[in-house]
């Protein structure tokens, strides 16, 4: 009993620090764009930030390059068309070459490898000071924020925009392997910072939005280490899919 006690509160305290340590645009010197009300209902359409965004109508693969070995993550555009999206079309412009790993937690228990944070690429940048910059879109010059968007395990339901899942039943799960976008407390903080989980996850369903998993290479990923690089990533297969906002 002590012991399952024990890894609860461990599990409890790994996801308050994701929550605190994910992306924060405001840090970053740039004020989050406008988001849908954290009380809006479910909608069968993303909500009028969404609707601007790139979107992945489908699926494409991606291949990431790290220490020399190949990660395949497979993003699912069918259940997250508006989170998948902006990773494609991030990878797709260049975005995440070059940058950083900046949180990795393997103790007391497998948790994430989390990078994305497009102040990394500059060599100089303190590594213990990332994970607070996101994406600044050139046509905007403005950091790029996406919605929390989470499809719930029903058929019948549709995406939810902007509010956590109560019922913490996403369609798209923590397992190991999922890929996921970090953000800080606000639902629709994320912008380009994501996440890989290294075991289950299922505390983190419901809060977080997952995208796709990782198809082959987690042996790569279970390597990875605190300021390893991406070295490349490149859509491999289904950038027709990929429609920009």
């Amino acid at each position: 009993m002590q012991t399952k006690i024990r890894n609860w509160l461990l599990s409890t305290l790994a996801v308050a620090m994701f929550a605190i340590v994910g992306c924060n645009p405001q840090q970053a010197g740039s004020a989050p764009t406008a988001s849908p009300s954290a009380t809006a209902s479910a909608s069968a359409t993303p909500s009028s930030q969404a609707a601007n965004l790139p979107r992945l109508e489908g699926k494409a693969t991606v291949v990431m390059t790290v220490k020399g070995a190949p990660i395949t993550i497979e993003a699912n555009g069918t259940d997250a068309p508006v989170t998948s999206g902006n990773f494609v079309d991030l990878v797709d412009r260049k975005v995440y070459d070059g940058l950083v790993f900046h949180r990795v937690v393997r103790e007391p228990q497998p948790f994430v490898v989390q990078g994305g944070d497009p102040q990394g690429k500059n060599p100089n940048f303190p590594l213990e000071q990332l994970g607070t910059g996101g994406f600044i879109d050139p046509a905007t010059n403005q950091i790029r924020n996406i919605p929390l968007e989470i499809k719930p395990d029903k058929a019948s339901d549709s995406i939810v925009y902007g509010k956590t899942l109560e019922a913490k039943n996403p369609k798209l799960k923590h397992t190991r392997g999922a890929v996921a976008m970090a953000r800080s407390g606000s639902p629709d903080s994320a912008s380009s910072q994501f996440y890989i989980v290294l075991a289950d996850q299922q505390s983190l369903d419901g809060d977080y939005a997952v995208f796709g998993y990782v198809t082959q290479g987690m042996e790569v990923v279970d390597k990875i280490q605190q300021g390893d690089r991406i070295e490349s990533a490149k859509v491999t297969q289904g950038i027709e899919n990929l429609k920009k906002g």
